[in-house]
């Protein structure tokens, strides 16, 4: 379905690009593959270009949207198409559990303003009992980050903590046109699958997010100066770990290791 013409316009302080390309909306829309049944929650749904065909597919939904002006918008283009449940909040600091009502956990996306997309990163990892999937348009840089391998410059403290909880897939680039107004930036769409059971576990998630903070918090240092409130060279090499190594060449198993280790 075409999203229908813009009656609001946007505003910068709530970060919003409104998703105009009908093609692109049907791509996305054949990535999150929703179906009837499932608990479909979308962040940000604006004036509603992927609310729509979700929510037809659907029959129902939750949408948490902080812009109040665009919420009748918004129930206006839904009406007949479903049960849309609107949410005026803020969604970095919404308790997505409260949506919960059963065993079926969420299916959560949507087109995230930019300049908090990596704050509601870490706020949906906090949450992630209660999430099955994401999909999330971001920029492009971000996406890039979080699908990081080491050894890359886009990898650091974003693609190993987001990587420690999920398996991450860049799936589709987004050009600035596909938009209005258009960004200064590619955009992207990434699928976060939660990693049930966790393939490695840090015994103290505090020690290991402290870690991995401490880690890269000056890029261009090498872990024996980064790590050295915690760690001696002898420990690092103990852990079979190179003290003039950075932190951007260590795997995700390796920041665990050392928080394990600490831990003892």
């Amino acid at each position: 379905m075409s999203p229908k013409p813009l009656t609001h316009q946007p505003r910068k302080r709530f970060g919003q690009n409104f998703l105009i390309d009908t093609q692109i909306i049907h791509r996305i829309v054949s990535i999150i593959r929703p179906n009837v049944g499932e608990h479909l929650v979308e962040i940000g749904p604006g004036l509603g270009a992927l609310t729509l065909p979700v929510l037809q597919l659907t029959g129902e939904m939750d949408v948490i949207e902080l812009d109040r002006d665009v919420i009748p918008i918004l129930k206006s283009h839904a009406e007949g198409l479903g049960e849309l449940r609107i949410h005026s909040h803020d969604a970095l600091s919404f308790d997505f559990s409260t949506l919960r009502h059963g065993p079926e956990r969420l299916r959560v996306f949507g087109n995230l303003p930019y300049n908090i997309s990596t704050p509601l990163m870490f706020h949906l990892l906090d949450q992630l009992d209660h999430i099955d999937d994401m999909h999330f348009m971001l920029q492009q840089e971000v996406v890039t980050r979080l699908a990081a391998a080491p050894g890359s410059k886009a990898y650091g403290r974003l693609s190993v903590m987001v990587q420690y909880f999920c398996d991450v897939e860049d799936r589709l680039t987004v050009p600035p046109e596909s938009f209005k107004p258009a960004p200064k930036v590619m955009s992207a769409i990434v699928c976060l699958i939660p990693k049930r059971p966790l393939r490695e576990k840090a015994n103290d998630f505090t020690v290991f997010s402290d870690v991995v903070h401490r880690a890269f918090a000056h890029k261009r240092k090498t872990l024996r100066n980064n790590l050295k409130d915690l760690l001696s060279e002898d420990d690092l090499r103990e852990n079979g770990i190179n003290p003039n190594e950075r932190a951007e060449n260590l795997p995700l198993e390796a920041f665990i290791k050392i928080s394990n280790w600490l831990g003892k």
